[in-house]
């Protein structure tokens, strides 16, 4: 393999590898190998590990460690990679929740990366929200309420964009391929979401996502179409009062700060061509309201992008698929996506 050479500073793409029993650390290197990463990204991870993983699947990849801050090492089947211990031993499939600080500290170097100036941007492959808990974690709900505490802030908001609405226009934005999916609330068991759903959680997050649409996606003038919580949204009240009694007030209040917000539509019909024609993201109400359709809509090449942060992350749109670990069966393309995703935000906020 060609030695390695150092390429002049450029702040790259921070990717936390993710749960090391996962997928995450082979589609990390599936991209290095065949070439597909860009060029300015970092992994963040156990370079041995990583190292390991690679031979497993034959995969020509050499792990490089480096500092962040420092030039990354680049060259045919480089990988430069951020160090972190693991906490102990790795075998694909098998979770050790001995290993939940070690992810949390993969994701901990990103964050502190991009405030500090070293990196652009973060990508996340997935972790293991069980593994998290059972390892000193109860609280533990995912990235998105993570990265919410970590960067100090009060709301985010999770959005997941299929591969071509990445790069639709309003004028194509038409599903069913073309689809942004904000959520007004994330990982909630369903008999809480209702109470989740108030009028001040609708209008932070639709404050958020428009205004984030605005300045991350280049959208002037956002156009957002809302889902009822209900069915038939309720249909006037008979199928529940949520509807009358908080979404459609929230969102006229809403509109009288100028966003341009339409519905709230009944779920079961929103996800159709007509109705997302000219609009540029849709407000589900809870998580499975949504991702059901986007994931069926354009799965593997979805990203999911976290609203409200000052910095800008990016992850994929599936889990971390113990059973395909160690057998080079997994897909990066949705990795892929990410990267280049958050490559384009970042630039977007720079710019």
């Amino acid at each position: 393999m060609p030695a390695a050479t150092r390429a002049a500073p450029c702040l790259p793409v921070a990717i936390t590898t993710g749960e090391p029993a996962g997928i995450g650390p082979e589609l990390v290197l599936m991209l290095a190998a065949n070439g597909t990463l860009p060029a300015a990204s970092v992994a963040v991870g156990d370079p041995a590990m990583l190292a390991r993983r690679a031979a497993r699947l034959g995969l020509a990849v050499t792990p490089v460690p480096c500092r962040p801050g420092e030039p990354l090492a680049q060259g045919a089947g480089v990988l430069p990679v951020w160090p972190v211990s693991l906490g102990a031993p790795c075998t694909p499939g098998v979770t050790e929740p001995a290993n939940a600080d070690y992810v949390l500290e993969t994701l901990q170097m990103a964050v502190d990366a991009c405030r500090d100036g070293h990196a652009a941007a973060m990508t996340t492959a997935p972790l293991h929200k069980g593994v998290i808990i059972e390892g000193g974690y109860p609280d533990f709900t995912g990235h998105t309420e993570w990265l919410r505490d970590a960067c100090g802030v009060e709301d985010v908001v999770m959005l997941l964009a299929t591969d071509d609405a990445l790069h639709a226009t309003r004028k194509d934005y038409a599903g069913p391929s073309a689809l942004r999916v904000a959520l007004a609330t994330t990982h909630l068991p369903l008999r809480e979401v209702a109470d989740a759903v108030t009028a001040g959680c609708i209008q932070r997050v639709a404050r958020i996502l428009h205004a984030d649409l605005r300045d991350q996606f280049g959208i002037a003038t956002p156009r957002i179409a809302v889902c009822g919580l209900n069915p038939h949204a309720g249909e006037d009240g008979h199928l529940g009062r949520e509807e009358l009694d908080v979404v459609i007030p929230a969102l006229e209040a809403l509109r009288d700060e100028g966003l341009d917000l339409r519905g709230p539509y009944p779920a079961d019909t929103l996800f159709t061509p007509r109705h997302l024609a000219g609009v540029d993201a849709v407000l589900a109400m809870y998580h499975d309201q949504g991702l059901a359709v986007l994931k069926y809509a354009g799965f593997g090449s979805a990203a999911n992008i976290t609203l409200g942060l000052p910095l800008v992350r990016t992850s994929v749109d599936h889990g971390t698929a113990l059973d395909m670990a160690g057998t080079g069966q997994a897909s990066p393309s949705s990795l892929g996506v990410a990267v280049t995703l958050a490559h384009q935000l970042a630039q977007q906020r720079a710019g």
